[in-house]
């Protein structure tokens, strides 16, 4: 079928690539932006624009906002269908309660498991979770969207598709293939040293377009492979291959029974009511034994096992932001009367390794220059895949329209929208944000379809507008949705100034980088994406045939696509 080996590899990068690159383009466009996840919720969120603070102490402030905590009726309804019988009004046998905070965090996140009564499987649990203020205690409205945390981050391993996991199925799907067109990329390009420093922004458009692909994909490989390989790994067990939870649920549940005797944190309830010590000096206690290790002491997470239970035990895991790793370094008391039952050990080799692994995806590590340096990986995995969709099109829409065929014109407008049109997107819901009254109900929920509303008008502009790709030409929707990116980009920092009074001659001097950083950001891509119109406008005016329009069709370009 192919004459060479390489020419095998050119067909199997440019397919995959073209099939799943749209999928890509979203995992690695919202993956950056995850990496100031909680920096976007403040943005979004002005009632939490407070400095982070620390685990907050247990009676004052997690205790009673632990007692407060419900299921939401939501919750109820689904889990009748599961239950034999009618559910009560309160649910009162507590599984566990729950408390995470990272260093970038203004809230805490609590979370509580309930014991479902005539449950038809006995080891059902109902889920309740809310946001509290560490300073008083008192709890965020739920249907506040937490933008970064909330549906950025999601957005970039399942998609926001909920049902069957089937987002999280597709993103890792496309990032194994995309593991093997990394491989089939390096095989295409035997020069890749020197495409590291070959770049070329006056040359004819093809080639130019085809250089920064090559660039890109160069300069950010490790970047690119590393994050396929953990991603894929961290949903390995979980989502998958279960098998701890399918065929070998037994197995399962015997393994926890025989882990709960070795280490001496009950696996079940006793059923015996129990007391709880003071949580508070558990957790001082904690940070005393980390700081004698010469660890960083912040608590990350704090867990109450079996809450009033004979059997219950408190935990206490470090937040370990000293490192890359993803470290727990819990320490495990017991809760009717403080006693250390133990310490997590050193792990294993293999333990590491997983912590490291896990550690370098998920970066909860306190080093600023190194998020930054996640976050250019993250766009310029964008930007090859965004090139390579452009390089298809320039190669073929002028052999496609002299055949009268409409593939080229598809593609462009496939790629318009996953492109421009999700960066569009984007801005749509920060300005939805800043827009909608703050009193609306379901407020997230609205800020959730102006983003999807704002995408599907951009693939009903970039269908509407690619009539010229038939002919050979460009398609005017990327000039005309880059000035609409610099139109919102620049809109969306007065709207904040506007309805909050934080701008960037308040935000800049008192130092509160994650409004002020985002602000910056956004008046960033408004400078870009301005300069990119007015330069694809220049050229949609440039006479044709002049060099910055004619396609070279180059031995090293044929055998490219």
């Amino acid at each position: 079928m192919f004459a060479t080996f390489r020419q095998a590899m050119a067909w199997l990068h440019t397919w995959f690539g073209l099939v799943l690159g749209f999928v890509l383009m979203a995992a690695f466009f919202f993956g950056a932006l995850s990496v100031f996840d909680r920096e976007f919720d403040r943005w979004a969120i002005p009632a939490t624009r407070i400095e982070p603070q620390p685990m907050p102490p247990y009676e004052a402030v997690l205790r009673p906002a632990f007692e407060r905590m419900q299921p939401t009726r939501e919750a109820v309804d689904a889990m009748r269908p599961r239950a034999n019988g009618e559910l009560p009004d309160r649910f009162d046998i507590i599984a566990y309660w729950s408390a995470y905070t990272t260093h970038r965090d203004p809230l805490v996140a609590l979370f509580a498991g309930f014991e479902v009564p005539n449950a038809k499987h006995p080891a059902e649990q109902i889920h309740a979770e809310a946001t509290v203020d560490p300073r008083d205690g008192h709890v965020l409205p739920d249907d506040r969207l937490k933008v970064g945390s909330g549906f950025f981050y999601p957005m970039h391993y399942g998609l926001t598709l909920d049902w069957k996991n089937l987002g999280i199925w597709i993103v890792g799907f496309s990032a194994l293939v995309m593991l093997a067109a990394l491989v089939s990329g390096v095989v295409m390009h035997r020069r890749i040293f020197r495409e590291f420093f070959t770049f070329r922004p006056g040359k004819q458009r093809l080639r130019s377009v085809l250089d920064l692909h090559n660039l890109t994909g160069v300069v950010a490989l490790p970047f690119h492979f590393f994050f396929a390989l953990t991603g894929l790994l961290i949903f390995a067990a979980t989502y998958y291959f279960p098998l701890g939870h399918t065929q070998l649920h037994e197995l399962h549940d015997r393994a926890a029974a025989l882990e709960a005797q070795q280490t001496g944190l009950p696996h079940e309830r006793s059923g015996v009511p129990g007391d709880l010590a003071n949580v508070d000096a558990m957790v001082a206690d904690a940070r005393a034994r980390w700081e004698a290790a010469g660890k960083a002491g912040d608590v990350g997470f704090l867990v109450l096992m079996h809450p009033g239970d004979a059997n219950g035990y408190v935990s206490v895991y470090r937040a370990g932001t000293d490192r890359i790793a993803l470290v727990g370094d819990g320490i495990h008391y017991k809760a009717a009367t403080g006693t250390l039952i133990r310490e997590d050990p050193a792990p294993t080799a293999v333990g590491r390794m997983a912590e490291f692994l896990t550690g370098l995806h998920l970066q909860h590590f306190r080093h600023w220059l190194l998020r930054w340096l996640y976050v250019f990986g993250g766009l310029a995995g964008a930007v090859c895949i965004a090139t390579g969709f452009l390089f298809f099109v320039e190669k073929r829409k002028r052999q496609h329209a002299a055949r009268g065929v409409q593939g080229a014109r598809v593609v462009d407008a496939l790629a318009v929208t996953t492109v421009t049109g999700m960066v569009l997107a984007t801005l749509g819901i920060l300005v939805a944000n800043r827009l909608l009254p703050a009193d609306l109900p379901a407020r997230g929920d609205w800020e959730q379809r102006a983003f999807w509303l704002t995408w599907v008008l951009a693939l009903l502009h970039a269908g509407w507008r690619s009539a010229p790709v038939t002919r050979g030409l460009p398609n005017p929707a990327w000039r005309e949705q880059a000035w609409a990116i610099a139109a919102l980009a620049a809109v969306a920092p007065l709207l904040n100034w506007a309805t909050t009074g934080d701008h960037l001659l308040r935000t800049l001097p008192a130092g509160y980088w994650p409004v002020a950083g985002i602000d910056l950001a956004l008046l960033a891509v408004a400078v870009i994406a301005g300069a990119a119109g007015r330069r694809l406008g220049q050229r949609a005016h440039a006479p044709v045939g002049s060099p910055s329009t004619s396609a070279p069709a180059s031995a090293s370009e044929a055998r490219h696509a």
